[in-house]
């Protein structure tokens, strides 16, 4: 399980912890032309302003919290956005409070989507994605199910492409790149395609183990070679091809293979 006592909680200055908020200019009084507490009335920060008049935010700040994989990722991602007037960070005690909520991973594995569930289940909060990778467009579909309604790629994630992020996900909006797009797009088409197929009802059951033990097979490679590149035993080899030949009502390993390439699955 992701430590979300250690990873969303922010540490303003590298040590200790806390939340950087702004300074507040006394009552009546403007703040200075490029303080802190100034946006500029365009752009993003122009779907900020409308976005906290609706909500009613003041200071115009936008609260964040941030859940990584591992510490390094995570201050990196606070440190981006700490600069940025628009966003206030929050600390581990009030991260069910925030507006937007980050979570950054290499992929979305187990525990990522116990974690995005939970967030899910918070009305107060949308959810964001930095991710490394997606293995699959089931991978995707998962993340979109678990209530991720903006997806931004790790190498993408300068300072910039975050703040865009969490404007639009405060104003409301979806994020997701399009190749992403055309990624879940094509897995939907497919289960769609195969949901007239009568195997149909174990497509969704393929696991990863399963497809590269039939992409071996479709390379050529007999139990003995298979095991070897998996590094399982020939038995259990032999099990696991057996498993998917009869869930999915096939005759052989070589009608297997074709039912996987027709249906995208290898």
């Amino acid at each position: 399980m992701l430590p979300t006592d250690l990873i969303g909680t922010v540490h303003p200055s590298g040590t200790g912890t806390g939340t950087a908020r702004p300074s507040v200019p006394p009552q009546g009084r403007a703040p200075a032309r490029g303080s802190a507490a100034h946006v500029p009335a365009h752009g993003p920060a122009r779907a900020l302003a409308a976005h906290d008049a609706a909500a009613g935010e003041p200071g115009g700040r936008v609260t964040v919290a941030v859940y990584a994989s591992d510490p390094v990722l995570h201050v990196g991602i606070v440190q981006q956005l700490r600069q940025r007037p628009e966003v206030e960070l929050v600390d581990g005690a009030h991260l069910h409070e925030a507006r937007v909520s980050l979570v950054a991973v290499d992929s979305v594995d187990d525990e990522t989507t116990a974690l995005l569930y939970r967030l899910r289940h918070n009305s107060a909060t949308r959810t964001g994605l930095v991710v490394g990778t997606f293995d699959s467009g089931d991978a995707l579909q998962r993340a979109i199910e678990c209530g991720v309604t903006a997806v931004l790629r790790r190498a993408e994630a300068d300072q910039d492409h975050l703040l865009r992020l969490v404007l639009a996900m405060a104003n409301g909006e979806g994020v997701l790149p399009g190749d992403l797009l055309a990624k879940l797009l094509d897995h939907v088409g497919s289960l769609q395609r195969s949901a007239l197929d009568p195997h149909a009802a174990s497509l969704s059951t393929l696991t990863p183990r399963e497809a590269d033990m039939l992409r071996l097979v479709s390379e050529g490679l007999d139990t003995a070679e298979i095991a070897r590149n998996t590094s399982y035993s020939e038995r259990t080899v032999k099990n696991v091809l057996h498993e998917v030949i009869t869930r999915l009502q096939l005759r052989n390993r070589s009608h297997a293979v074709g039912y996987a390439l027709r249906n995208g699955l290898i």
